[in-house]
């Protein structure tokens, strides 16, 4: 299906921008900018904050006027805009008001992406989301890899402050808005007809608040995402506290996601089996697993060895929960529905999450911080097979979706 590649590009370089973006902002703003631990989770907490509000509105946007594929190609043009500004911003105030105003455009991209992805290859198959999904990780390995090369060009600025992880190393904010302006282009290439151009009417909205199954799955995904985020976005600095430079986060990321491709990829060979349930189920204990071992082992190759864990929570956690939400949710509803995962997981899980992960590494240490999180993330993920209702984990046996003649061009 050619409709396929331009989808598959976008993955690609805009997961590819995440790559240099994600690793490194929480060292960028511990070590380039100065900032204290606290004032870190604060920075940190603004996008999902955002995200609690913007997400679940343009979420609704898509869903009432049918364009999804038109509106990511916005959002995503805004979120390139957004990280020129943050690049830009010097001290606490001004990074906090720069990391707002990108969250406005870039807190939807991922929701909305995975709605539009999801309509695309509604019939394609269970296999053809993980598939295309992989690409994202495929470009954010090759990111992991090259943008360190770069930064080894900034040798006079690591002479005159030593105690820098890595010099130059705001160099990711154009990289990064270079690299999502280029996603945004692409994605004015995507289908706009179709399952990914189908409207839902005033008030239908309400269908999800009566719905018991979409309504436990949150509750899940808050838990999940509160004991996942604040580990996850200051894992930079808990490489640093176990001695790491730059290199050794690179390197760990190598690990994590060579593991991960394969097992993304797979997807539907794991959906069938297991179900959508049975994914996040596997992911979170996984997960606890990993920093439950981050926190306890001080060996450092077993160290990287534990990281390999992270491709099976990312395939249980962050594949799974749009392939069992896209089950639950009504098909017109998918933007909101999506909208609305990202405003419980990442908007209010993530504010607590990394909000009091900033305060508890200031006063008890990280590693404190990951043995709290690990152990919570197990005991979760042994209860997911009773908090969640068991779902029909194939997305292809929907009824055909006839093309709408008046979306959005």
């Amino acid at each position: 299906m050619w409709h396929s590649i331009p989808l598959t590009l976008f993955w690609l370089v805009y997961f590819g921008s995440l790559g240099i973006f994600y690793p490194y902002f929480a060292l960028y703003l511990r070590e380039n900018a100065a900032l204290s631990g606290t004032e870190v989770g604060v920075i940190l907490a603004i996008s999902p904050l955002v995200g609690m509000i913007a997400g679940p509105l343009w979420g609704r946007l898509a869903d009432r006027t049918g364009a999804r594929s038109y509106l990511l190609a916005l959002l995503t043009l805004g979120t390139a805009l957004g990280y020129l500004g943050l690049g830009l911003a010097a001290g606490f105030r001004s990074i906090v008001i720069a990391t707002a105003a990108l969250a406005v455009a870039g807190t939807a991209v991922f929701p909305l992406m995975t709605s539009v992805s999801l309509a695309i290859l509604r019939d394609a198959g269970s296999h053809a989301f993980g598939r295309v999904r992989m690409w994202g990780t495929v470009g954010y390995f090759i990111l992991i890899l090259i943008f360190p090369w770069l930064l080894g060009f900034f040798k006079s600025e690591a002479a005159a402050n030593p105690r820098l992880a890595q010099p130059g190393l705001g160099l990711m904010f154009p990289i990064t808005a270079g690299l999502v302006l280029a996603a945004a282009l692409i994605a004015f290439l995507l289908p706009r007809s179709g399952a990914v151009g189908l409207r839902a009417r005033r008030g239908d909205w309400r269908e999800l608040a009566r719905n018991a199954a979409f309504l436990r799955f949150l509750f899940f995904a808050l838990a999940a995402q509160f004991l996942m985020q604040g580990p996850m976005w200051l894992f930079p600095l808990f490489v640093r506290s176990r001695g790491g430079d730059l290199g050794t986060i690179r390197d760990m990321w190598i690990v994590m996601l060579l593991i991960e491709i394969p097992l993304v990829f797979s997807t539907g060979s794991g959906l069938k089996r297991l179900g959508a349930r049975g994914l996040l189920g596997v992911g979170v204990l996984v997960g606890g697993l990993r920093w439950f071992l981050s926190a306890v082992v001080t060996d450092t190759p077993l160290l990287f060895a534990v990281q390999a864990l992270h491709g099976v929570t990312v395939v249980g956690l962050n594949v799974g929960s749009p392939l069992y939400l896209d089950v639950v949710a009504p098909e017109k509803l998918r933007s909101t529905a999506q909208g609305i995962l990202y405003m419980v997981g990442a908007g209010i899980a993530g504010i607590a999450s990394n909000v009091s992960a900033g305060w508890l590494i200031d006063r008890s240490g990280i590693d404190v911080l990951y043995l709290i999180c690990g152990v919570g993330a197990l005991a979760l993920g042994a209860l997911a097979w009773w908090i969640l209702p068991g779902v029909n984990g194939a997305v292809e046996a929907l009824p055909p979706v006839p093309v709408p003649g008046d979306t959005l061009a």
